[in-house]
């Protein structure tokens, strides 16, 4: 009889290594050379680390198809089947810290290494790795008055998320108390109590606010956030993260203590502490658990239950890529690569907010950044410090705005100039001026597609003429989130909805559609990160004999189709042909109904 079988419920039982060796063995999912290495007696130094651990370390490729490396989750979710435990990997989005912290102390859960993961008004869910270690169901159940339903986890998330979810719960508990307990009327933020002058009352240099503040950084790295937002509300404040474009709220926090939380980022980014009438903008710089250097960028905005703070992150790795990697095919490459290359001109990048303007503009600009070349850009703000180029800053307070700064950076002998945005007028002509004289002149404009951004410039005052002058091409982009490629299924699509999306082009080579499905690498949603879709019209002498001061967008686009630009929805439909996206997620940022 397997010997994962012989439960019994009146003597704990620990899982031991010969045992899992054994089942494994019995499964064929491992052969016999690999399990003697398991029945030396010389193991003495492995007895306190949990025997799925030991044998994941070993990287054995599992001897049943598809022959994937026995990682520890694999082993986890082969011991959940083994023992007729359900599986749950530990998604700490999905976990209410306050109420599962709540139900048992920290000192009993890592006694019996159990974790309470989810709590309603009649039952608790434990987390654990040893299916018969069950002397803490009863204490537990008699003690809560709550059913007791447990899940198999894995073994190393357990007193991760164990020592995690209890330290941060203790420091807001105590940040709360320590708020609460002063007894002053009205005092319900750090800047009164500061004021205050009294010691032994919460600052933000208390133990209790730092940890809070390392934990939510640490987290939203862990979790591939773009975006933090800390919003106030009247009791309790929501922390959501931004994830592939979707929010997802992550932590309640009490309103007093998440003003504290506010002031002590505030502090890091060298923002105004006391002034929280009107927004404000700062930066921070700071190192992932494994050493990699993160900027955020603040942003802080009043509201009627205080500050609302906005942290963008600004992962290198994810802002600054190569082309391939933010969705570029081939023929779009080359297309911008013969843009850019030109040695003065104007090249534009349009599209909505956050649909990777910037990423295009940092990747474009770090390519071109070489040693003979002088890179400027003006920006507002800065999104990215990058050391291969020189970087200012737009500051209104002082004057400082677009057109004063490419006007400066004209003295500073460029060859090539960022223009973070062109907004009015003054600006639009100080960039022209850059490019007649001999500059390349990069920048975006808020417009929905290429077409639109020749009529917008004529808007802002810009002449026909110069426009035809200095242009040499609009690139207009969205992103798309992109199938997780752990879970995505095959599917079928509606030939009629396929014909209305990509009309009146035909996509040429084998399509295969896929659905999103959703498992524990993506967090059930079905898609894991994103890419770019991408239309790019380069100016032609056709397209320059366009430029009226009476020509519309349709015009444009319509003799931009004709020489053979690829719309927007066609690129998406292209990524959904390759099994890259869904046409769901083309639809939402590209209407099938655009006028051709």
């Amino acid at each position: 009889m397997s010997q994962l079988k012989q439960e019994t419920s009146s003597v704990d039982r620990k899982l031991f290594l010969k045992d899992i060796v054994d089942e494994l063995l019995a499964d064929g999912r491992i052969d016999n050379k690999q399990a003697e290495q398991f029945l030396i007696p010389a193991r003495s130094s492995t007895l306190e680390i949990h025997p799925l651990v030991v044998i994941a370390q070993q990287e054995w490729k599992d001897k049943k198809p598809p022959n994937k490396i026995l990682t520890l989750e694999a082993l986890t979710l082969w011991l959940a089947d083994k023992v007729g435990i359900p599986y749950l990997r530990i998604d700490p989005l999905k976990v209410d810290v306050t109420s599962i912290t709540s139900v048992i102390s920290s000192a009993y859960a890592s006694r019996h290494k159990i974790l309470p993961i989810k709590v309603t008004h009649d039952t608790v869910t434990i987390a654990t790795a040893e299916p018969y270690v069950r002397s803490w169901e009863n204490e537990l159940r008699h003690v809560t008055n709550l059913n007791i339903e447990r899940v198999i986890a894995n073994p190393v998330d357990i007193p991760r998320y164990l020592n995690e979810f209890y330290s941060v719960s203790h420091s807001i508990k105590r940040a709360t108390n320590e708020n609460e307990g002063q007894h002053i009327p009205g005092v319900v933020n750090i800047e009164q109590l500061v004021e205050l002058g009294k010691s032994g009352r919460l600052d933000t240099n208390d133990e209790s606010v730092v940890h809070i503040v390392d934990w939510l950084l640490q987290y939203a790295f862990e979790q591939r956030a773009s975006d933090i937002h800390m919003e106030p509300r009247r009791e309790m404040g929501n922390i959501r993260f931004r994830i592939d474009g979707a929010l997802h709220l992550v932590y309640e926090m009490p309103t007093p203590v998440m003003a504290v939380v506010t002031s002590r980022i505030k502090v890091l980014g060298r923002m105004d502490v006391v002034e929280k009438r009107r927004p404000q903008d700062g930066r921070i710089k700071t190192k992932t658990p494994n050493g990699q250097e993160i900027e955020l960028r603040l942003s802080t905005m009043p509201t009627a239950f205080g500050e609302k703070l906005v942290m963008r992150i600004f992962n290198p790795d994810v802002l600054v890529k190569d082309f391939p990697a933010l969705g570029f095919g081939e023929k779009d490459i080359a297309e911008w690569n013969n843009m850019v290359s030109v040695p003065h001109g104007i090249v534009l990048v349009t599209g909505p907010t956050g649909s990777g303007k910037t990423t295009t503009l940092y990747s474009t600009l770090r390519q071109l950044a070489k040693p003979e070349v002088n890179v400027c850009t003006v920006e507002d703000p800065i999104e990215m410090v990058m050391p291969e180029f020189n970087q200012m800053q737009v500051q209104q307070n002082i004057g400082l705005d677009f057109a004063s700064g490419i006007r400066t950076l004209m003295r500073q002998d460029p060859d090539i100039i960022m223009v973070g945005e062109i907004r009015d007028r003054e600006t639009a002509n100080m960039a022209i001026q850059a490019a007649l004289t001999g500059h390349l002149v990069l920048s975006t404009l808020h417009t929905n597609d290429v077409a639109g951004a020749i009529p917008r410039l004529r808007e802002i005052g810009v002449p026909a003429y110069l426009i035809n002058a200095t242009l040499i091409g609009v690139l207009a982009q969205r992103l798309v989130r992109t199938l997780c490629p752990h879970c995505k299924q095959p599917t079928e699509l509606d030939p009629d909805i396929w014909k209305k999306i990509t009309r009146p082009w035909k996509i040429n080579g084998k399509h295969s559609f896929y659905a999103p499905v959703g498992c524990d690498e993506c967090r059930h949603t079905g898609f894991m990160g994103r890419a770019g879709i991408y239309e790019l019209m380069p100016m032609t002498t056709e397209l320059r004999h366009n430029i009226k001061p009476d020509s519309d967008a349709s015009s444009i686009r319509k003799q931009a189709v004709k020489e053979g630009m690829t719309q927007l929805r066609i690129s998406g439909a292209r990524k959904i042909a390759m099994g890259q996206t869904t046409i769901e997620e083309v639809m939402k940022v590209v209407p099938p109904d655009e006028e051709l």
